[in-house]
């Protein structure tokens, strides 16, 4: 069941970037025994990324439940992380997250958004495929592979 109404996004503070950083360590966690190293989000220096990058926050209550960082390019909106809290997965955050990105992609005129996963992390490459995402190319990275993934948004 999707229950979202007590969800609301607000942009990430400079103050919000030790549970930005806990976020995205409890999230990926599950990926370590798979890939067999600490995914990259989870070594990000997220005092500086915060200052630099724009983060939309899940919250619920006085909690962070999820974010989205994102990046506006010449011509699209890069995602370079999103993630929900494991306690929190399964009742649509990560949708009402992308569905932001779309959101700040038209605001800016950007038709496009971009992202990039690790071809292991299969729950992550089908939740993409089912929100409109496509696969434009695959590159070896680190004993593994790089899945490329946009979406076009009607113009």
């Amino acid at each position: 069941m999707t229950i979202v109404s007590s969800i609301r996004l607000r942009p990430a503070e400079p103050a919000d970037a030790t549970a930005i950083r806990d976020i995205v360590r409890a999230a990926y966690a599950k990926w370590v025994p798979v890939i067999g190293r600490e995914p990259l989000p989870m070594r990000a220096d997220y005092d500086k990324v915060v200052a630099e990058h724009s983060f939309d926050l899940a919250v619920e209550g006085d909690q962070i439940v999820g974010m989205i960082e994102t990046m506006l390019t010449d011509d699209h909106i890069w995602i370079e992380n999103v993630c929900v809290a494991p306690d929190a997965q399964g009742r649509g955050i990560g949708r009402l997250l992308l569905e932001r990105a779309e959101q700040k992609a038209i605001e800016a005129g950007r038709l496009e958004l971009r992202l990039l996963t690790n071809g292991a992390f299969e729950a992550n490459v089908s939740l993409y495929k089912k929100h409109g995402y496509t696969i434009d190319r695959e590159e070896p990275f680190m004993n593994g592979v790089t899945v490329y993934m946009s979406k076009r948004l009607a113009g």
